[in-house]
């Protein structure tokens, strides 16, 4: 831009003169050929023919309206106001110490100087150039932040839209929990209901709090892009000012075009925390219950899962099916057909069992929280997942590097697999639920949060889509008197 600039602004009147109104260009756009003319000039062009063409050279253009040739605006622009500069300012202005005419710039003190300063002990060592050669220098330095600002601004607005879109997500994502919420409680008796709306209530107060959060970031981008537009045009003023007054203004000028600082794409957890209201919700009631309830040991985050995964009301099964449209927050699965448990582990002994049932294609295990969501990467220890799978209906494996073939004869097919994790030992065992016969062990050493991992098979066309659930618990309630010491 800034070659284009200093190339453009040694032409002399007639090189910036639109050839269909043949004076100095307003508003210049260019087209696709190379050619550029004046915005009204080649509406009006265009109007009459019905068709968009180069009035020279009868290229056809885009659809749109072609973009504007800022080079050319600038320095059009530039050659009138110094015109009207020379016109005007008879008088030129002069050294405050020395009394002479003001016609270098020292690019060190970045001021304006008299011959007399040049010579003098303060700038003597100083490099220095005319003002017109410093005018432009610094024109051009000003064209190149207004670049960068206005590249800024068009980020900060696609973070705008979409933090918009989270925003509307949010409270999709919370009326539809609410939905499933009630459709649980509508099953219980009538005393149930007080706990309903309790429920209720603080989903409620989660979807205020994060739509909260979403607002206050939202009007503190807003105010950002207000002040960078402002500076944007602050900037462009500063480019059409005269030689004299730009340079007088550099300083403060420069310090105002600071390019700000970027917002952050993705925030985390910032989606309402669905495994939190509707994971295990029988079992959260269960004293207030007098049958048997059932209980799930790892409940499924859906923030998490790819956007082909579907999931069973109470997150406890997981399947493929037809892809939703869902953001792309950090935590999202994108490069794999995944889903985390919402329970992560950092000690101790946790085990779950997973039905795998006729599934052609799956993996279940662990994974590291660091694991990357966003790019595909191996499945094994080294990228952070300890898990096993199948594929194509028949052939097991361990996902080791380089992956193992697991001998598990046919007609053993495990029905059920039971995960065992001993995370201070660094173990990961997989067994057939059925027998206890081990299918697998892992032997490694953790760092950091794992979590259960789980992968369905992409359901092939015309099938149906089988499913990876998480076997519940039996959990009985029993109600002991109190022991009376003697």
């Amino acid at each position: 831009m800034a070659e284009k600039i200093s190339r453009l602004s040694s032409l002399c009147k007639k090189d910036l003169v639109c050839l269909l109104c043949s004076e100095l260009f307003k508003l210049p756009v260019r087209l696709r050929c190379g050619h550029s003319y004046c915005k009204t000039c080649l509406e009006k062009w265009w109007e009459p023919k019905g068709r968009r063409e180069c009035p020279v050279c009868r290229t056809r253009s885009f659809s749109g309206m072609p973009p504007v040739n800022l080079a050319l605006k600038v320095a059009a622009e530039t050659l009138t106001e110094n015109s009207a500069s020379k016109e005007v300012n008879t008088e030129e202005e002069l050294c405050h110490l020395h009394n002479e005419k003001l016609k270098l710039f020292c690019q060190r003190d970045e001021d304006p100087i008299c011959l007399v300063c040049q010579v003098s002990k303060e700038h003597k060592t100083h490099d220095c150039c005319t003002i017109e050669e410093a005018a432009m220098e610094k024109r051009m330095e000003f064209i190149g932040k207004l670049d960068s600002l206005e590249t800024h601004l068009k980020v900060f607005n696609k973070t705008k839209e979409d933090w918009k879109e989270t925003k509307r997500f949010i409270k999709s994502q919370a009326d539809q929990i609410e939905q499933q919420m009630k459709s649980e409680f509508q099953k219980m008796h009538q005393f149930l209901w007080d706990e309903e709306k309790t429920r209720v209530a603080e989903l409620r107060q989660e979807q205020e709090t994060k739509v909260q959060v979403m607002f206050e970031k939202l009007e503190n981008l807003e105010e950002k892009i207000s002040d960078l537009k402002e500076t944007i045009s602050e900037v462009e003023r500063t480019i059409r000012e005269n030689d004299m007054q730009l340079l007088q203004g550099y300083k403060e000028g420069k310090s105002r075009a600071k390019e700000p600082q970027r917002e952050q794409q993705c925030v985390r957890d910032v989606l309402i925390d669905a495994a939190k209201h509707l994971g295990s919700l029988k079992f959260t009631l269960w004293k207030k219950m007098s049958d048997i309830v059932q209980w799930v040991p790892i409940t499924l985050d859906p923030n998490t899962a790819q956007s082909n995964l579907s999931f069973s009301e109470e997150l406890t099964s997981v399947w493929y099916d037809s892809k939703r449209l869902l953001p792309d927050n950090t935590e999202r699965f994108t490069s794999r057909m995944a889903v985390l448990g919402n329970t992560g582990f950092t000690c101790g002994k946790h085990s779950w069992t997973v039905e795998v049932g006729q599934t052609r294609d799956w993996y279940i295990g662990v994974a590291r929280e660091s694991v990357k969501r966003k790019s595909t990467v191996f499945l094994n220890p080294a990228e952070g997942f300890w898990v096993i799978g199948m594929c194509n209906g028949h052939t097991y494996w361990a996902q080791t590097s380089p992956r193992l073939r697991l001998p598990v004869k046919k007609e053993r097919r495990p029905w059920r697999i039971r995960v065992e994790l001993d995370y201070d030992r660094g173990k990961v065992l997989f067994l057939n639920a059925s027998d206890s016969a081990l299918i697998h062990m892992f032997k490694d050493k953790f760092n950091e949060k794992v979590f259960p991992y789980f992968s369905p098979g992409v359901c092939a066309e015309g099938n149906n889509s089988s499913s990876l659930a998480i076997c519940p618990m039996t959990i009985a309630v029993e109600v002991l008197d109190d022991i009376k010491l003697p």
